[in-house]
């Protein structure tokens, strides 16, 4: 797997106050999760007719365990609850959302804006960097004491 560019200025997280509380539930309202083949390493258990391999260059979200449709929009939601996305566009919707697990693993959702469909996958050890920032920053956002 080739290390992916993570020096994108797209690729940044907005600022907590981009988005007040009920903007961000009105785009968690917007947006939806949809996997992509690419990103699983056993598509046919997610139903892609036909069952395709993963791309050798994309990061698949299953490499750790399964992660099904449902749980995948719920972290989608979540981390566009806890204002964990990237600056949105003229539309409102952001490029980037991420989410971190019970088993604290980083996920990042990526969709193309206007598109508020999104696809997913977890930030591999490549991204360590970026696990870290993600990381740290859920913790201040979302487990607060």
């Amino acid at each position: 797997m080739t290390r992916r560019q993570s020096n994108r200025p797209d690729r940044r997280l907005a600022p907590e106050e981009t988005l007040a509380a009920e903007g961000r539930r009105a785009l968690a309202a917007r947006v939806r999760y949809e996997g992509m083949a690419t990103h699983k390493l056993t598509p046919g258990d997610y139903g892609f007719v036909p069952p395709v391999s993963p791309r050798p260059s994309k990061s698949p979200c299953d490499d750790l365990r399964p992660i099904m449709r449902e749980e995948a929009a719920n972290l989608l939601r979540s981390g566009v609850l806890a204002g964990m996305f990237s600056r949105p566009d003229n539309s409102g919707i952001p490029k980037y959302v991420w989410a971190v697990d019970a088993g604290n693993e980083v996920y990042e959702a990526k969709t193309n804006p206007p598109n508020t469909v999104y696809h997913g996958y977890r930030l591999g050890e490549d991204e360590s960097d970026m696990r870290r920032s993600i990381l740290a920053e859920w913790r201040k956002r979302c487990v607060r004491t």
